[in-house]
């Protein structure tokens, strides 16, 4: 196998006219920011970082552009990169100053170089404004609780740091600049002149001479390794798949994506488009958990292994049955579950185990199937139950509605999972955002009637701009608990959070609850804060009497998602009030 030594700059080049795309099998770009930002950091130490493998044909091959712009080759030929489009985006995006496409948004990605960085390499811990590139405030329709800010610390636990993703503290101080001004054709002085005094300045050399080795990036060489151009796009496929096996670059299903896309030519498309009329409709998949639906109705089990095996027109027949499936899965969580968005989900397996019961049932429920399937949603949600081993867990599942066709077979599984099937009030002692409880108790309230205490808009995720989207409130200010020494584990549980309107948690601010809850008692009346589960009693209000809140909530929750557990349970005898 040919190889050769090639620079950065050429390689960018060779992007920017279109010689070098992605073959059809590539997954897209997913880097974060701060990889991008500890990529530059190796290569401005000269750190090996890696090489990179393509392969070169004059066959007319399915291929799709970089995540950046990209010309128009005017020959028929062209090289096909198989390892090193995360390095090679990267590096195009911040040296170009080009934005990169991630999620079909248009972004850029920038860093700052620390023009004072120390000579020795420093670990410093990561910090709240690093944010992540894939960071999408449009899909997190019920945020995580905001943690406190750092911006005021933020310049000294980075100021040893060479390189880091633009965070707003650090915008005025003239110790860091843009990387991408770095390379965009600017002199030193042009760059350096409201930094420094003048070119005696001793900070002058110094500042210079580290630009000029930040610039040599760009001259930095890869080893391009060159696949023959007579191998076939199979077995091209087959080394793509060995290589990222090998040094565990790829998740299972990207694997399995490629060995499809080699045998059904433009597959991939399809999935795309299907994954973005699913997002329409307020379900996010992954691309990952589309692949894996295919494979269940490709052979009635979710591994991956068996991909190998299958053909172009087993996969094509199963593809129906996936879109059927999948869309089916979301008709009925949104319409009948009240579930409006993936998120609300402790799992997106439940959209594979829905997908099959109707094409298995062809989308034909009756009453008593359909109460045993909510019940069996709900509280399997509420509980984790694809957490852990959740692949030998789906394929359990997918036995009991493939094989057995015995729909309460799942709620008996369920059963000897976790034994009880409630919710106790111990259960979400100390439980926060990240807990299946969370989204829950969500849905408790949402089936409660409970409303935002302002607008009067029920809650749900479908509400649009930023004064009725549904936002975590803390209803004890974290500030003021903080004050009194609350620990953070405490401040963040379930029973401290209500679900209301960005509007109205900018109104509240960090007022405490015994200032704005007679005001929305007023307004709203009792049943405006009984369907959130807040006590009517003003005493519970009062910081002093925290943990007594917490304790009245917490059982007033369990008792609301017992409810809704209850509300659909068909079984001959229901859990006692």
């Amino acid at each position: 196998m040919p190889k050769t030594d090639i620079k950065i700059h050429d390689l960018i080049g060779m992007i920017e006219r279109g010689e070098l795309r992605l073959p059809e099998m590539q997954r897209k770009f997913v880097w974060t920011a701060t990889r991008v930002r500890d990529l530059f950091d190796s290569l401005y130490r000269g750190y090996p970082s890696g090489s990179i493998l393509v392969w070169e044909t004059d066959q007319e091959q399915p291929t799709r552009d970089l995540a950046i712009d990209q010309g128009k080759s005017p020959f028929y030929g062209h090289k096909l990169l198989l390892d090193g489009q995360q390095r090679l985006t990267s590096l195009s995006v911040v040296i170009q100053g080009k934005p990169v496409t991630v999620r079909g948004r248009k972004r850029p990605i920038d860093l700052l170089f620390n023009l004072e960085h120390p000579d020795t390499v420093e670990e410093v811990l990561e910090v709240e404004d690093d944010e992540i590139l894939n960071q999408d405030d449009e899909l997190e329709e019920i945020p995580a609780p905001e943690e406190e800010s750092i911006e005021t610390s933020l310049p000294e636990r980075l100021k040893k740091r060479t390189f880091v993703v633009y965070a707003r503290s650090l915008e005025n101080d003239p110790h860091w600049i843009q990387v991408t001004d770095v390379f965009s054709g600017k002199s030193d002085w042009e760059l350096l002149k409201s930094r420094v005094t003048g070119p005696e300045d001793p900070k002058y050399q110094k500042y210079s001479e580290r630009l000029s080795r930040l610039r040599k990036i760009r001259d930095y060489q890869y080893v391009m390794q060159i696949l023959d151009r007579n191998l076939s796009y199979e077995e091209v496929a087959e080394i793509f798949v060995r290589v990222n096996s090998l040094f565990a670059k790829l998740r299972g299903s990207d694997l399995a994506l490629a060995q499809i896309t080699a045998k059904w030519r433009n597959s991939l498309d399809l999935f795309e488009q299907f994954r973005e009329d699913c997002a329409k409709q307020g379900f996010s998949l992954d691309l990952g958990l589309i692949v894996r639906t295919l494979i269940v109705f490709a052979t009635g089990q979710s591994r991956f292994k068996t991909v190998g095996s299958l053909t172009e027109s087993h996969l094509q027949n199963a593809w129906k049955e996936t879109r059927q499936g999948i869309t089916f899965a979301m008709d009925f969580l949104r319409a009948n579950a009240g579930i409006e968005d993936v998120s609300l989900l402790s799992s997106p397996y439940f959209v594979i185990a829905y997908a099959v019961v109707g094409v298995r049932n062809r989308e034909r429920l009756k009453p008593e199937e359909e109460r045993i399937l909510l019940h069996w949603l709900y509280v399997a949600n509420a509980k984790g139950h694809y957490s852990g081993s959740s692949e030998t867990t789906l394929d359990s599942d997918l036995s009991i509605i493939l094989r057995q066709n015995d729909l309460k077979g799942l709620l008996a599984q369920l059963q000897a999972q976790f034994g009880r099937l409630t919710i106790e009030p111990e259960d979400l002692n100390g439980r926060n955002w990240r807990s299946p409880l969370y989204s829950t108790a969500f849905l408790a309230m949402k089936r409660r009637g409970a409303k935002d205490w302002r607008s009067g808009l029920e809650i749900s995720y479908t509400h649009s701009g930023k004064s009725n989207k549904i936002e975590s409130h803390h209803i004890f200010p974290k500030s003021i608990l903080k004050e009194r020494g609350v620990d953070k584990r405490t401040i963040n549980e379930i029973a401290n959070l209500a679900f209301i309107g960005g509007a109205t948690n900018r109104w509240i601010s960090n007022r405490p609850p015994e200032v704005y809850l007679p005001q929305v008692l007023k307004e709203r009346g009792e049943e405006g804060l009984i369907r959130h589960g807040i006590p009517i009693d003003a005493g519970y209000w009062k910081i002093e009497n925290y943990p007594k809140f917490l304790v009245w909530r917490r059982s007033a929750l369990a008792h609301m998602i017992n409810d809704l557990f209850e509300s659909v349970d068909s079984s001959d005898t229901k859990r006692k009030k």
